[in-house]
């Protein structure tokens, strides 16, 4: 009976941690190129009271053995990069990649990664997150800039009011193996992980990558329908393992009780 009240728990706990999750990607459904998270479970280990296909004294074998199991655990929150919705915006430093890729941010000490294409000018004339870090390679636009264009393959260009060029380049984008694998910083940021593989960058549009759409944005990839399902299944997961405890609870109060 005791071995109810433990398993019971673990389901409560493992409901928790689900909830967690599933809070994050609501709360951060407007939240420019986010990836909802899922939890993953595994069942914990069995308590084997008999196996199945042991021989029995008359000679026969059972055919099938009991195992009574201890309950579950969480495994891991693996981050899904599903394709996001895009919206358009009219913003020429509005990028959103359309397929594989991340752009790459320099945080001063390393480099890291997102999807959140909602770029600014800096005071120099860099482009930049909303933190102030530089997009990599630069992209350096002049003072003199009035028509700021960029295609599917990454090439920018920066033009003046007769349209002559005054400066040009091409950004890149950087892909993993295993994107899942990555360190999440919070800020929309990424790092590079042992999980994650080392990063392959290349030009949008080529093999393994995607494009760029200009004034664009990549939105959040979480369904607010999905999530309030999850809620609600995981709110009933939850009631059911405490009224499990409840129900444990009662029969050993009834064992207690057995001698009055």
């Amino acid at each position: 009976m005791i071995r109810a009240l433990w398993t019971s728990a673990t389901g409560m706990q493992a409901q928790q941690i689900s909830q967690d999750v599933t809070a994050n990607n609501l709360a951060n459904v407007n939240t420019v190129g986010f990836k909802k998270g899922r939890a993953d479970f595994q069942d914990l280990m069995y308590q084997i009271y008999s196996k199945s296909g042991a021989e029995m004294s008359a000679g026969s074998q059972l055919p099938v053995g009991m195992e009574i199991g201890m309950g579950v655990k969480p495994v891991d929150v693996q981050k899904l990069f599903s394709q996001g919705d895009y919206q358009e915006t009219g913003n020429d430093f509005d990028w959103a990649v359309e397929g594989n890729g991340f752009f790459q941010i320099d945080d001063g000490s390393s480099t890291v990664y997102t999807r959140a294409g909602n770029f600014k000018l800096d005071k120099d004339g860099y482009v930049c997150n909303s933190e102030g870090l530089k997009l990599i390679p630069e992209v350096s636009v002049p003072a003199e800039t009035v028509y700021f264009t960029i295609d599917n393959g990454g090439t920018w260009t920066a033009a003046n009011e007769a349209g002559a060029s005054l400066a040009s380049g091409r950004i890149e984008l950087a892909k993993f193996l295993n994107p899942a694998g990555l360190t999440s910083l919070g800020r929309n940021l990424y790092a590079v992980s042992e999980g994650s593989g080392d990063p392959v960058t290349g030009n949008p549009g080529g093999e393994g990558f995607g494009t760029i759409s200009q004034r664009f944005l990549e939105m959040s990839n979480v369904s607010v329908v999905d999530e309030m399902v999850k809620m609600i299944v995981g709110q009933r997961a939850y009631e059911i393992n405490s009224k499990a405890i409840q129900t444990a609870d009662s029969m050993l109060q009834a064992i207690n009780n057995l001698k009055r």
